[in-house]
């Protein structure tokens, strides 16, 4: 017998899960950003993308210029002051020759960029940016995005670009310029014009980045984005508008309709798990705890690892199987729980409303015996045809373990995890019964 501890006060994984979730958009890289701007008439410096060293060194040839940039490709921000996991220092470099864009890189692809975005591991560079060095007079920064508060879409900008946004927001708030945007209507003359002067570009220029905006705005709508982020946006010694950087995110819900933008998906630059996941219908993070999770609903699933906390265990993973809870599903679902060696015990917490329960049993007992699992698997299904599928389970003959009550199905999930921990520890067999 085991004492659980309980917790004072509830102590809800969501920050873990905000940290680690899958984004309800996707992301491209910089280059196919540029590219997408490029086709709206907005500014951008000359520039190829590159995925080998030789063919790094044959796109500065090709730029035929002497000022240069190198940027690693991956999706995160912090590139210019992140580190390889080779040691070279920073993810972007002025670079002044051929040579050098083959130099700097053969030390960028390949190896792991890790910035403040991307945690330890980093994520891994295969390709490189390289284009035309500009020499600016001003740095502006400029978003578009989904406004909650205004339920529609939102400019954001500033008169101090280049710089970490999040760091002017909160040392100086009144450099960060908001306008709501009415959908019906979108960016007029005089919308963009009036946000021109305010950012403060000089006079010969107003009219160009006033279109600049307007154009931004249209990717904005037409391609659903959930966000178009140019940072800098800049007016150069010779007093062209360009977009210096640029970062898009696009409605997952628009896939069907945004093709050709989906097709730019980058799978290397995500969790594999996470992707595997996806495929099957499933939504799936990986935590730092030892109770494996498989809820139908992302509400039931937060309530579950609560649950979990408050009787003293630690969520191993976010899995929210929605209505996908067939038989395939919760076989792949196990594959991803049990891939965890952490993993001590697993939680199946689900309600059947439109998906019955005695299927969703069928499913347990099939998947659990075909996997010959060596860990507890404590359940409770709530809804319709319960009764049935509980005495499904209980005749199944397997590790399976049924209960009605949350808090009852959540102690001993708690206390057989700690109990295989310390077998495992003390390198010992333990064999599961109820009452534990």
């Amino acid at each position: 017998m085991f004492k659980v501890a309980r917790a004072a006060s509830l102590q809800t994984p969501l920050r873990l899960i905000r940290q680690s979730q899958q984004k309800r958009h996707l992301s491209i890289h910089e280059y196919l950003s540029a590219d997408l701007l490029k086709i709206y008439g907005v500014g951008v410096p000359k520039g190829a993308v590159a995925r080998t060293a030789e063919e790094a060194e044959q796109v500065a040839k090709d730029l035929g210029i002497d000022d240069m940039v190198i940027k690693a490709q991956i999706l995160a921000g912090g590139r210019g002051k992140g580190t390889f996991d080779n040691g070279l220092k920073g993810g972007v470099r002025t670079i002044y020759s051929a040579t050098e864009a083959k130099m700097f890189a053969e030390q960028m692809l390949g190896h792991n960029l890790i910035t403040k975005q991307t945690g330890p591991g980093g994520k891994q560079c295969n390709a490189v940016y390289i284009c035309e060095r500009k020499f600016v007079r001003r740095e502006f920064y400029l978003a578009i995005l989904m406004d909650r508060v205004s339920q529609g879409p939102v400019i954001v900008a500033s008169s101090q670009g280049g710089v970490d946004i999040e760091m002017v927001a909160k040392e100086t708030p009144e450099a960060i310029i908001r306008v709501p945007i009415d959908i019906k209507v979108g960016v007029t003359n005089e919308i963009a014009n009036d946000l021109a002067e305010k950012l403060g570009f000089s006079p010969q220029c107003i009219n160009e980045a006033s279109e600049t905006i307007k154009k931004l705005y249209q990717i904005f709508i037409e391609k659903d984005a959930t966000q178009i982020e140019i940072n800098p946006l800049a007016e150069s010694s010779d007093h062209q508008v360009l977009a210096m950087d640029a970062k898009f995110g696009f409605d997952d819900n628009a896939e069907y309709r945004q093709k050709e933008i989906f097709d730019l998906r980058d799978k290397s630059q995500e969790d594999p798990e996470e992707v595997k996941a996806a495929e099957f219908g499933l939504n799936f993070i990986k935590l730092d705890g030892t109770i494996g999770c498989l809820v139908n609903g992302a509400g039931l699933a937060m309530a579950t690892m609560d649950i979990i906390k408050l009787n003293g265990g630690e969520p191993a993973n976010f899995l929210d199987c929605g209505g996908s809870a067939t038989a395939n599903a919760i076989k792949e679902a196990f594959k991803l729980i049990t891939s965890d060696p952490k993993v001590t015990a697993i939680f199946v917490n689900i309600f059947g409303g439109i998906v019955r329960c005695d299927n969703i049993a069928k499913g347990l007992v099939s998947v659990v015996g075909e996997m010959n699992l060596h860990v507890p698997v404590v359940v409770r299904l709530q809804g319709n045809m319960q009764e049935e599928a509980q005495k499904l389970l209980n005749d199944s003959g397997l590790r399976i373990f049924s209960f009605n009550d949350l808090d009852e199905a959540a102690s001993k999930v708690c206390k057989f995890s700690n109990l295989l921990k310390m077998a495992r520890e003390q390198d010992v067999n333990v064999s599961f019964e109820l009452p534990l």
